[in-house]
């Protein structure tokens, strides 16, 4: 997703540079749905006035709408991914992004979540990649879940990430990172024991591409 911010940015920097405030609250009544108002969202996050106007030009420009439904997500992530497959981690990435589980992203829940994985705290963006990896929402993550997220991974690497690895790879990763973060031998690794292997190994945290590849 950093890509796609990337590409957000850079085309709303390819039109007029200046527009008042008056402006900007009018664009964003010109959609389908109206975001909140951009005091309340600078307030909620990390992000200043300035770059909430960016971040909403860039996004309505991608998404007329106001919202972006999970093809529409995997089609614009999976272009910066040429040699793989992101469409399954676009998938998972989408369903994290969408707070509300209704199948659409607003801008609302798109920049609370940049805000937190790019200027949040260590624990906050912590939790927010344990929320990623916990597919079913129970409140832990099984081996088969990570599993399933590692391998999407790797697949939307394709070739620049194994060009010759066996298909069991990212099993073997994920058994060796359950080894270190289930500590209490349960099957399940929960909020906690996540926070805390992680923080611990930071090897285990790139391996695991929490933040890179998150966005």
């Amino acid at each position: 997703m950093g890509a796609v911010v990337g590409t957000l940015t850079m085309q709303t920097k390819q039109r007029r540079p200046s527009r008042d405030k008056v402006d900007d609250e009018l664009e964003m009544t010109m959609v389908c749905h109206r975001p909140e108002g951009l005091e309340q969202l600078e307030a909620q996050t990390n992000f200043t006035k300035r770059e909430l106007q960016v971040l909403y030009r860039g996004f309505k420009n991608e998404c007329p709408s106001g919202v972006v439904n999970e093809e529409t997500f995997k089609q614009i992530y999976s272009q910066f991914f040429p040699h793989g497959d992101a469409s399954t981690y676009a998938h998972y990435l989408f369903n994290a992004f969408d707070s509300t589980h209704n199948g659409s992203i607003k801008f609302e829940d798109f920049v609370m979540g940049l805000s937190i994985l790019l200027r949040g705290t260590v624990r906050e963006k912590l939790q927010w990649t344990f929320n990623l990896y916990d597919i079913n929402r129970d409140g832990y993550i099984s081996k088969e879940e990570m599993t399933q997220i590692v391998t999407a991974i790797y697949d939307m690497m394709g070739k620049y990430t194994y060009p010759a690895l066996k298909g069991d790879v990212p099993r073997q990763h994920v058994d060796a990172f359950f080894q270190k973060m289930d500590k209490n031998k349960d099957g399940v690794v929960t909020l906690e024991e996540f926070i805390l292997a992680c923080q611990e190994d930071e090897t285990m945290m790139r391996s695991l591409q929490l933040f890179e590849n998150v966005m």
